[in-house]
């Protein structure tokens, strides 16, 4: 059986990766995110590439036992700003005819599940218990 020490550092690694590789795809797409920005908001580049650093940051933060924590608190924060985004989206398809609209709505509760995934990590690591003789 596989410990839940293991789960743990699995989804963290796992985590981690997701929002590394989310941040620099923001650079790498920058056109794609600005096009997904809803128009209420000034510099949509500046935001774009502020969130992918963001993300980096968040995702190498988890890595660390002295930032894990505010690292994901940080990426909660984060996630609950994206959903103004998500929002948009769904309200607006038609501008977004690429991506499925099923897509789009899929995309709102897979961030409170990401949220939630993040949460775990934000909480103090849980203490081993072990056998008293």
């Amino acid at each position: 059986m596989v410990s839940r020490t293991l789960w743990r550092t699995a989804g963290l690694a796992a985590q981690s990766v997701l929002y590394v590789a989310g941040g620099v795809n923001h650079f790498w797409h920058s056109r794609f995110y600005t096009n997904i920005m809803p128009p209420h908001y000034s510099h949509p580049l500046g935001l774009v590439q502020v969130s992918g650093a963001a993300e980096i940051l968040g995702g190498v933060g988890l890595l660390l036992p002295a930032t894990r924590r505010v690292s994901a608190w940080g990426i909660i924060a984060m996630l609950l700003v994206y959903y103004d985004v998500h929002i948009y989206m769904v309200r607006n398809p038609g501008r977004f005819a690429p991506v499925p609209e099923w897509a789009l709505w899929v995309r709102l509760p897979l961030q409170l599940v990401l949220m939630y995934w993040a949460y775990v990590y934000a909480q103090p690591k849980p203490v081993q218990k072990t056998l008293q003789s």
